[in-house]
């Protein structure tokens, strides 16, 4: 029986190491590959083809959100499940709508990390229960289909009017109670619904829709 081929993409040195240590005990699963960022996991996806990328969100340089847009566009075939600490509702929408199959939180046992590895190998996702049946309603609900406009969450809506309004990263997460790499997450989930890639079109759009006032 063939083996999961997994790599592993973490700026923790020591991280990596335990996972790998974890994943080398178990017969069915085999890892191809280490990276420490998104730019070398693209590439390193690109040279084994493994079929699982265990993927961190907070990396220097291309973080794991834009290396997991890149490897659905780009591999297809390779799924990533996403390896992070954050467990907000709308952060993990976020992960999902970049084209990852799946998370695991970083305080998870090694067997609930061995069995997200084979159950989106065998099934193509893997979603902890809590959060399971919220994304199966958010995509029967399909907003953005059935209106033809992009959907924006009310988190996503609330950090888009504070950035119109000229607030930093910094000021957004005091304010929404959120950490600065969750508001960089939903920064970047807008920019893409929207199609924009600077800070004055996501202005213009906000006064377009009435967001904020001229």
């Amino acid at each position: 029986m063939a083996k999961i081929r997994v790599v592993l993409v973490d700026d923790h040195t020591i991280l990596r190491e335990g996972l790998r240590s974890l994943l080398v005990m178990q017969e069915d699963i085999e890892v191809v590959g280490e990276a420490g960022d998104g730019a070398a996991a693209l590439e390193l996806i690109r040279q084994v083809k493994p079929d699982i990328v265990v993927m961190d969100v907070a990396m220097p340089g291309m973080d794991g959100l834009e290396a997991t847009r890149r490897v659905k566009k780009d591999f297809p075939e390779t799924r990533v499940l996403i390896l992070t600490q954050h467990d907000h509702r709308e952060y993990v929408f976020s992960l999902l709508q970049a084209g990852a199959v799946g998370y695991i939180l970083k305080k998870s046992g090694g067997a609930e990390v061995i069995n997200a590895i084979r159950s989106t190998a065998a099934e193509g996702a893997f979603l902890p229960p809590g959060i399971a049946r919220e994304v199966m309603d958010r995509y029967i609900q399909r907003p953005q289909a059935e209106t033809g406009r992009p959907h924006l969450t009310e988190r996503e809506k609330q950090v888009l009017r504070l950035i119109a309004e000229g607030k930093t990263n910094k000021e957004i997460a005091e304010m929404l109670y959120l950490s600065v790499k969750t508001v960089m997450v939903h920064r970047t989930n807008i920019m893409e619904k929207l199609d924009i890639h600077s800070r004055t079109e996501l202005v213009k759009y906000a006064i377009r829709q009435g967001m904020i006032s001229v």
